[in-house]
């Protein structure tokens, strides 16, 4: 074990801003974080508050965001100088503390930074809701996006033009789904937030993006008819570049790693100038999430589809101060 280093009010700023960086379901930021001063220790606790009952019953979405904000704290503690040491699902006697990360140090010179530019692209990711150019993306990128996510302890498929097809077929049956029914209907309604609004949380109209007008790319609809507008619809990429990422089980803890592996992915592709978006509707549906899975592959649990590409950047979205700490 290193040297215990007392992590001081700068450092514990940058971790904690940059964990409320990590992308959420609905924006929910669905995390509380707690720093154990004595045994050097910032904890990551859910939010029981923030939850989607509806849309994610057994909190694996919240999983995935939380360990995405864990990630975003192991990049921000090395950009510091710390090394951090990330112990999952730590105490079974606190189901709601998921992960604690212990900072240790400092770290040589040469450990420090990488040159990958990943820290620095937690701050430029957005989800982008618009078309993409339809650019194929380079295979060496598409490999770096696919080794991330085997080294954070998920796997990333890409699929080609017949399985792009199919997983896009799941998420339009799972975006109707969703639009028939009024109950999850309102749920996401509740998480969007007015223009000029000051939320902390949620989704601001603003930043809702449009549906394709050619009924190909089955973007989520956040507004759920009237009387919420919705942007006008626009023309996307002919060819739609997709991953799955997915596990070889799907217990809580790969869940949280899979978050991690979500965000690596999603900062790699980031850092070497993609835009991405996160297509989750049909993983909201036990039948059509198992459909899903890839075919012939044993214990495939598929946990996200991510779109990537070139285009525009997306709008962001709140930060909220209040979910930092206790």
């Amino acid at each position: 074990m290193g040297t215990q280093v007392l992590p001081d009010a700068a450092v514990m700023e940058a971790l904690l801003s940059a964990a409320v960086m990590a992308p959420s379901i609905h924006n929910t930021q669905p995390w509380r974080f707690r720093l154990d001063p004595v045994g050097q220790v910032l904890e990551v606790h859910s939010a029981p508050g923030r939850t989607l009952p509806l849309t994610d019953p057994v909190h694996r979405a919240q999983f995935l965001s939380v360990g995405a904000a864990v990630f975003n704290i192991r990049l921000a503690a090395v950009h510091q100088g710390r090394r951090p040491e990330v112990t999952l699902l730590p105490d079974p006697r606190l189901p709601g503390l998921l992960a604690a990360v212990r900072l240790t140090g400092p770290l040589a010179p040469d450990e420090r930074t990488s040159g990958d530019g990943l820290y620095e692209a937690i701050a430029r990711r957005h989800t982008s809701r618009l078309p993409f150019t339809g650019r194929s993306v380079p295979e060496p990128v598409v490999a770096e996006m696919t080794a991330a996510a085997h080294s954070a302890g998920a796997r990333l498929h890409v699929p080609d033009f017949a399985g792009t097809r199919r997983l896009l077929g799941l998420t339009t049956t799972a975006e109707a789904r969703t639009n028939d029914t009024p109950a999850r209907t309102a749920e996401t309604r509740s998480w969007l937030t007015a223009p000029g609004a000051v939320a902390p949380y949620g989704i601001p109209v603003t930043a809702l993006g449009p549906p394709d007008a050619a009924g190909r790319m089955p973007m989520r609809d956040f507004t759920g008819g009237p009387p919420v507008p919705r942007p006008p619809a626009l023309w996307f990429e002919r060819h739609v570049q997709l991953a799955l990422l997915w596990t070889g089980h799907d217990r809580r803890e790969d869940w949280l790693r899979a978050g991690q592996a979500l965000q690596y992915v999603l900062l790699t592709a980031t850092a070497r100038g993609l835009r991405t978006s996160l297509l989750h509707q049909a993983m909201e549906w036990p039948d059509l999430r198992s459909a899903a899975a890839l075919p012939g592959v044993k214990r495939c649990h598929p946990q996200l589809l991510i779109r990537f590409g070139y285009g525009p950047d997306g709008g962001s979205t709140p930060l909220a101060a209040g979910a930092r700490r206790w």
